[in-house]
């Protein structure tokens, strides 16, 4: 088989294992929202126990590998507080809110608002770095306010605590992505340890305000269930499969497929939780996807150049 065919078979399993992952991260939404409607969970400590279990068992690989295990004992002091900040932005911040966001209205709402991180970040990171914005910058940001308009004019609403929630899961996530940026610049730092570190130090202080916020959750065995399939399955592994797939793809190959999330959020909300967008929330969903895949070609370019890995806005 010449290497041509090798190269194209690499690249189809690799953007096949993309789109299994970015199914898994939607998936969450659904599992989130049945697990806060008729499980009895309650956001902050559900988040909580998802983030913990992933980092225990996250954690508990990256201790088996000797590699790993070295440079966890050379992290210097600098390094760790900028992991941990980026936990605290990362997993306490973005996730806390998603989880509230989703407790107060629909899923493909949240989803949509969150969807806009890519923009945010192109144009914040341009601005940082004293770049003026590109045209399909302009664009993409035309085109989110057009499909934002459309898809909120429609009968599928929003509350005020949940969007005030959206939106400070939007920052925070935008926030954590300029951040990892810096983080990951130079390669220097494995995935792994980025990961294992910023993830221990988010998901405990999500947990412990969960806890000073929400008492100790109770749990019945379906609770149980989604709360291991979402950290074991949908964080721990997910997350693995998604670095994985980053090796063999480009920035823009994986952007593309990341972008698909909105658009499978909203099929799967409709599907399984009876939240059926209109028409003009589909048109406004599609064009909003085609605003973001504009900015978030560009924000993985750059981030490509940085140095750095682009990852997912999965959940």
């Amino acid at each position: 088989m010449s290497d041509i065919s090798l190269s194209r078979r690499s690249h189809s399993r690799a953007a096949s294992v993309a789109v299994l992952v970015t199914v898994l991260w939607s998936s969450s939404w659904v599992l989130i929202r049945w697990g806060l409607d008729d499980h009895g969970l309650r956001p902050l400590g559900f988040a909580g126990l998802r983030y913990v279990l992933a980092a225990l068992l996250l954690g508990g690989w990256a201790a088996s590998r000797p590699n790993l295990r070295v440079q966890f004992r050379t992290l210097d002091r600098p390094i760790v507080l900028r992991l941990a900040l980026l936990g605290v932005i990362m997993y306490t911040l973005t996730q806390g809110a998603q989880f509230v966001a989703l407790d107060h209205q629909p899923a493909a709402t949240t989803s949509l608002v969150l969807s806009v991180s890519p923009l945010v970040v192109a144009l914040a990171a341009g601005r940082v770095l004293g770049e003026r914005p590109r045209p399909p910058q302009v664009i993409g940001a035309g085109l989110i306010i057009l499909g934002a308009s459309f898809y909120f004019s429609g009968d599928l609403g929003f509350t005020a605590p949940g969007m005030v929630a959206a939106v400070v899961g939007l920052l925070a996530n935008s926030a954590a992505a300029l951040l990892g940026r810096e983080v990951n610049r130079g390669g220097h730092l494995p995935a792994a340890i980025i990961t294992v570190v910023s993830m221990c130090v988010g998901a405990v202080l999500l947990l412990a305000a969960g806890l000073a916020v929400e008492g100790v959750p109770v749990l019945d065995p379906a609770g149980w269930a989604i709360v291991i399939w979402l950290a074991s399955v949908n964080t721990a592994l997910a997350f693995t499969l998604w670095n994985w797939s980053l090796r063999r793809l480009s920035a823009t190959a994986s952007a593309g497929i990341n972008n698909t999330m909105l658009i499978q959020i909203g099929l799967l909300a409709w599907a399984f939780l009876d939240e059926a967008p209109g028409s003009i929330q589909w048109v406004g969903m599609i064009v909003v996807s085609t605003g973001v895949l504009l900015a978030q070609f560009q924000a993985a370019g750059r981030l490509q150049r940085a140095g750095g890995e682009p990852r997912g806005r999965g959940t």
